[in-house]
């Protein structure tokens, strides 16, 4: 394993590697709330802090070197990332991990030393030595504290949010809805207008979208967009049609098929309803926790 392997494995064991609930795009998940800049206590060994959480320091070393390697990353990949938002961002993923390992603390999970020797020696073993490790460690900014201090975390989090993803039921209440997609208003109350002399609905939808005859599927609360158009979809029985909805997409008319109180989520359905988990989560801990930032 090549030192980019490596620092793509290790990234794989934080929070949002594998789910980005695109999906996920930034770590914040959106809603939570921003954490007040205060003063930080005085700590009995005066190590400089980035953060607190519910007692816990985020060392500003610590929070220095996950910035580096953010910003490395960004700058690799062509991505211009103002300093602010940088800092804001991993400063979050931090905390977010920091609530993640304290929840599986509190759920009973528990790393031992042993057990984190064992991660850090599977480590060295792929990627050619603790010598060529402690050089990796190195580079990224991490002491041999730090790096078992930020990986025995990354453990856990992952821990913790994999309980919170698997606790999400593979079925759920859902709709199967098919629309007429339309970009003017004047059209959209024509179609309205010919669906109540009668005119056939799948007809019309596939008139306006040869494509895909106007086909939404499945969907469950929660997976689209566009809320509007879910609110509307659940009010409806099948065979209803609802009234035209405009959205930033146009203006849009919907009937429900089927409903199902119990049906297979999709592959797709069921990670948006993780990350939505993971979210509500995280937002809830972070609303009852604590949480100071360095000045």
């Amino acid at each position: 394993m090549t030192a980019s392997t490596l620092k793509h494995f290790l990234a794989g064991i934080i929070l949002f590697s594998s789910l980005t609930l695109s999906a996920c795009g930034p770590a914040t998940p959106t809603g939570t709330s921003t954490p007040t800049t205060t003063p930080l206590p005085p700590t009995p060994t005066s190590i400089p802090l980035a953060a607190t959480v519910n007692g816990e320091g985020i060392t500003a070393a610590e929070f220095e070197a996950e910035l580096a390697r953010f910003q490395s990353t960004q700058t690799a990949l062509g991505k211009a990332v103002a300093p602010e938002d940088a800092a804001r961002q991993v400063v979050d993923d931090l905390i977010d991990q920091v609530l993640l390992a304290q929840g599986a603390k509190t759920e009973g999970f528990s790393l031992d030393n042993a057990a984190v020797q064992s991660h850090i020696d599977s480590l060295a073993e792929q990627i050619g030595g603790p010598d060529k490790l402690a050089a990796w460690e190195s580079q990224h900014g991490y002491t041999d504290e730090s790096f078992r201090l930020a990986l025995s975390r990354q453990i856990a989090a992952a821990w913790m949010r994999d309980k919170i993803i698997t606790a999400v039921p593979e079925t759920a209440e859902q709709v199967h809805v098919r629309q007429i997609l339309l970009y003017n208003s004047d059209t959209a109350q024509k179609v309205i207008e010919q669906l109540k002399a009668g005119a056939d609905f799948a007809t019309l939808a596939a008139q306006y979208d040869p494509a895909t005859q106007g086909e939404l599927g499945w969907f469950p609360r929660g997976y689209l967009l566009q809320p509007q158009i879910e609110a509307a979809a659940f009010a409806l029985q099948p065979g209803q049609v609802s009234d035209v909805i405009q959205t930033s997409v146009g203006y849009h008319i919907l009937m429900v098929l089927e409903r199902d109180p119990n049906h297979p989520l999709s592959p797709d359905a069921r990670l948006t309803l993780q990350n939505q988990a993971l979210a509500n989560w995280l937002q809830e801990q972070r609303a009852g926790s604590t949480i100071t930032l360095a000045p």
